[in-house]
């Protein structure tokens, strides 16, 4: 079947034009060309398909090549081609093809021309196709992401267990070779176990990519996250990079974003059509855009080395899946910053959508996403983590890489916990090595729930013994000590925590435990938000300007015979105050000043402005204005339609989950930014000529439009807050605009 062995590195020279192999590939590909089953764990960027794709170009016969993604073969076949005079060295077979097209791959495949034919494995297992694959001389059969056989990797295909049955359906003998980038110990057994391979020579290489900086950050509030990218790409301009979200529509709505802030994006999703994917993708390839923002369908098999960056707006569901997108960055082994963003709802949205999955499918998906929360909020070196998820050990001080991640750069504080240590491994030993971290946090800070009292784990000599501590600490002594080799968790027990020898030696005879305690992201949020009020509350307004500005707003206001809060209300003058606009650009992001009112009134308070930079020389802040976007489909044209059509107020907040405050705001909102309304309609549902005529002069000579001092004035009257909102809009509307 296999042809007698050439020089290998003269032959890869001859196809790929490379005098040099990487890392196992050469012992692969020896291993393949003596027809041994062989198993490759190598990660993303490695050359994993050279590790197949050299072995098929000497043998006899045709390979087959198990692929999941129509988008990934295409993109492989187009790269053999490309090494070739013979255009049909390589085919894929798939749905994308016509029949007239099917036909002519096999053709080409019977007549020996073509080497590697990638299928999906739900081509590979049709009837059809098993009864041509049984006539031609097949070399081996190679199946790509061969984690996708495994219920706890990512990306599951349920097609992939059928894959040995209609292996074995061609031949006793044919040699398999299986290739991943991201396998735990679990997944291993799996693949090894589903696919049957026959005393394999094993290849695992190391999963540490040196190149890349790890870093994740608290999202915050909304518009946190999206100002950061903004920044961050800003820094980057010209760059390639992925940015993952959880949601088709996230794509959608994060693309235009980058776009209106300058930035070439697009996005990619499964929703959209074939043809659209494929040219998003061959523009991203040739640089005519430098950001894409996908769901996970985007990115498995492309091959840019160049990307620069790659963010998840959302926390991934699993740590494979963490690893595979962030293994998308550097692949040239140059720079590679991958950022995550963490908040405690993105986690509770993927525990939504678990909720309605068989339990069993539940347990494990829950399972695989507590993994990932505990290397977002794990302080220590992220880099050993990862590789300790997979398997490998890794120095944190002399590793390659050892550095690149936030918390390796910014360390926190070690403590001695060795006491503490000692009450989780008593826990552990105590509850018969028989329960899941979560349940050892609980017994040791006394909390009792329905497992802890059916199990009678309240009634251990350990129950409470830590009850002075928070959970985020308990958790940290747990990932440490299994980090240090003293506790393990049984995958296939969905988590059961278990002692080591270590660990049991650690009870007779304890040691020092250095711990560093968890990242606590509610808390940093919180400390995050609270810091932000604090600055914009002190120091950036400027005093003496906001004086200036108030004077001027009085004497325009006088001129023009209008309350001052007409003209500018004080959140803008604010602003201005700490800002200092000059342009009419700068003018128009200043909050509540629309193109129409910077038209009306703007040029006499930029030019004070400007006279009182150059007067004082004021070093105007640089800071960083995003850009929002105009969603014209969204609830401000809803507003503005339904009050055209004269539809009831309350019907229009009904409609929206609103209540009628809220709604009433947000109409204030759309008048002060320059669009006059008409809601005479309703108001004349609640006031009578005398009343509306009483409030209206009233709002004419208010300083300030304050909503409370006008209740104060009417309240006797039996006037309502809203009442004197809706006026306060049609004076405004008639007024202001």
């Amino acid at each position: 079947m296999i042809t007698a062995e050439k020089n290998l590195k003269s032959t890869l020279k001859e196809y790929f034009g490379f005098s040099e192999f990487k890392d196992n590939q050469e012992k692969i590909i020896q291993s393949v060309l003596a027809g041994k089953d062989t198993f490759v764990i190598m990660p993303t960027g490695g050359g994993k398909s050279l590790c197949y794709q050299l072995p098929a170009l000497m043998s006899e016969g045709t390979a087959l090549v198990v692929s999941p993604l129509i988008a990934l073969m295409k993109n492989q076949v187009d790269l053999v081609r490309g090494y070739s005079q013979n255009e049909s060295v390589a085919h894929f077979l798939n749905s994308s093809l016509t029949r007239a097209q099917s036909t002519k791959v096999k053709q080409d495949v019977v007549s020996g021309v073509t080497k590697l034919l990638y299928v999906a494995p739900e081509t590979l297992n049709k009837p059809d196709n098993r009864r041509f694959f049984e006539k031609i001389n097949l070399s081996f059969v190679a199946v790509d992401e061969a984690h996708c056989i495994s219920e706890w990797g990512h990306d599951f295909r349920p097609e992939y267990r059928k894959i040995k049955q209609t292996i074995k359906s061609l031949g006793e003998n044919v040699p398999i070779i299986a290739l991943t980038a991201t396998a735990t110990p679990k997944v291993r057994e799996d693949i090894k176990k589903n696919l049957d391979l026959n005393n394999p020579n094993i290849f695992l290489s190391s999963f540490n990519r040196p190149n890349l900086y790890y870093e994740v950050r608290p999202k915050g509030k909304k518009g946190n996250a999206e100002r950061q990218i903004i920044q961050f790409l800003k820094q980057k301009e010209g760059k390639s990079g992925i940015i993952y979200v959880l949601t088709r529509r996230d794509t959608h709505e994060v693309a235009k974003l980058l776009n209106v802030n300058g930035i070439k994006a697009a996005p990619y999703n499964a929703g959209l059509e074939s043809q659209v994917r494929a040219d998003t993708q061959d523009a991203f390839l040739k640089e005519d855009i430098d950001v894409i923002v996908a769901t996970i369908a985007f990115g498995m098999g492309i091959d840019k080395p160049d990307v620069r960056f790659v963010i998840h707006y959302s926390i991934p569901k699993s740590i494979e899946n963490y690893y595979q997108e962030t293994g998308r960055a550097g692949r040239d082994g140059l720079e590679g910053h991958c950022i995550a963003f963490y908040s405690y709802k993105d986690v509770q949205k993927l525990e939504k959508l678990m909720k309605d999955k068989p339990v069993a499918e539940r347990e494990m998906n829950a399972q695989l996403l507590q993994e990932m929360i505990a290397y977002a909020e794990t302080a220590i070196c992220r880099r050993k983590f990862l590789l300790h998820y997979f398997g490998e050990d890794f120095d944190e001080e002399n590793g390659p890489g050892a550095k690149l991640d936030d918390n390796s750069r910014y360390p926190k504080k070690e403590q001695e916990s060795k006491e503490d240590l000692l009450k989780i491994l008593k826990v552990v030993e105590e509850s018969k090595e028989a329960h899941i971290l979560k349940n050892i946090v609980r017994i040791v800070m006394g909390r009792k729930n329905q497992d802890i009292e059916d199990y009678q784990l309240n009634e251990l000599k350990s129950f409470g013994s830590g009850a002075e501590q928070s959970e985020t600490y308990w958790n940290s002594v747990i990932r440490q000590g299994i980090l240090a080799g003293y506790i393990t968790k049984s995958i296939q027990n969905f988590g059961v925590l278990k002692l080591t020898d270590a660990g049991r030696s650690f009870l007779k005879k304890p040691v020092s435990f250095k711990l560093v305690i968890n990242h606590n992201f509610i808390q940093e949020e919180a400390d995050q938000e609270k810091a932000f009020m604090e600055s914009s509350k002190s120091g950036v307004l400027d005093q003496d300007l906001l004086k200036l500005l108030k004077d001027l707003r009085k004497k325009e206001a006088k001129k023009r015979e209008l309350p001052p809060y007409v003209i500018f209300q004080d959140p803008s003058l604010e602003e201005m105050a700490s800002q200092y606009p000059i342009s009419s650009d700068e003018f128009a992001n200043i909050t509540g000043v629309s193109k129409g009112k910077a038209i009306k009134y703007g040029k006499k308070f930029s030019e004070l402005i400007k006279e009182y930079v150059e007067e004082n020389d004021i070093d105007r802040p640089q800071d960083f204005v995003m850009k929002s976007v105009v969603n014209k489909s969204g609830i401000k044209v809803f507003i503005i339609q339904n009050i055209d059509k004269k539809i009831p107020l309350e019907d229009i907040a009904s409609e929206k989950g609103m209540k009628l405050e809220e709604l009433l705001k947000e109409i204030e909102t759309i008048v002060m930014s320059g669009t006059k309304l008409n809601i005479q309609y309703d108001i004349d549902q609640y006031l009578d000529e005398y009343q509306q005529e009483d409030i209206y002069d009233y709002f004419s000579e208010s300083e300030t439009g304050s909503l409370d001092e006008a209740y104060l004035e009417f309240e006797d009257e039996g006037i309502t807050m809203n009442e004197l909102q809706m006026m306060k809009i049609k004076f405004l509307s008639e007024v202001a605009n």
